[in-house]
């Protein structure tokens, strides 16, 4: 029997991150053995007091608590964490309530066709300068790569757990936002994306974390990072097929 475990970053959510929890609890609970795994990101509020709070009550929840680094760390030691469980699949979403549990099938039925199937944000409900940064990842990812990937970056994503692992062997470190470069690697490596269409809700709680001056300087980072992938790409390649 096939099972997942789920990853989900969280950073200052306790407004939203019980009913959140408790929404996709409700998911996991349907497939016997899958599990949860939340990475408190240093959160400032009161976020890690409701995890702990919310752990007693749901046995095949896992948290952890860090210090904060970002989303992609998060995303990194969660996905670390899970590449090193029994687990079948690998499930990622993120904890700010724009995703539903709903979704998850589309993506659960059609498992056996491909090791990487990400979703898509239709009808998108953000801030217009997230939504331009996401055209600019898939302007960059047609210029430097020659793949089209409608949303690289999205936390709606499953993956073959030793599948998941062979790509985290093999990619750079540190990566700010590291779902897009394991999806460009996938693509490059011939797995079918599938790029399903995903409900996306506007956020009602928290606040958006990259605002600014530091939107540039997001903006900056993530374009060398993807031109040193560019440069490393075919090596990269090579040591995966291995």
């Amino acid at each position: 029997m096939d099972t997942f475990i789920l990853v989900m970053p969280a950073y200052n959510e306790e407004d939203c991150i019980k009913k959140v929890i408790d929404n996709w609890m409700t998911l996991i609970e349907k497939y016997q053995g899958s599990v949860m795994v939340v990475i408190n990101d240093g959160s400032k509020d009161n976020t890690a007091k409701e995890l702990d709070n919310i752990k007693r009550a749901y046995p095949n929840l896992t948290v952890i608590h860090k210090n904060n680094e970002g989303h992609g760390a998060a995303v990194l030691k969660g996905y670390g964490y899970a590449v090193s469980t029994r687990h079948n699949w690998v499930l990622q979403t993120d904890s700010d309530d724009q995703f539903t549990p709903d979704d998850f099938n589309k993506l659960w039925e059609i498992r056996n066709k491909s090791n990487f199937i990400i979703g898509y944000r239709q009808n998108r409900n953000d801030p217009f300068h997230r939504i331009i940064i996401s055209r600019l990842v898939r302007f960059f990812n047609l210029l430097f790569f020659g793949i089209k990937i409608l949303d690289a970056n999205v936390p709606y994503r499953l993956m073959k757990r030793d599948y998941l692992k062979r790509l985290l062997d093999v990619i750079p470190e540190n990566l700010f936002a590291p779902n897009i470069f394991l999806s460009i690697l996938a693509k490059k490596d011939g797995q079918d994306l599938m790029n399903i269409p995903i409900n996306h809700k506007q956020r009602k709680t928290g606040s958006i974390s990259i605002v600014k001056w530091n939107l540039i300087k997001v903006c900056l980072r993530g374009v060398k990072e993807l031109i040193l992938f560019r440069l490393q790409l075919q090596k990269i390649l090579r040591t995966l097929k291995k």
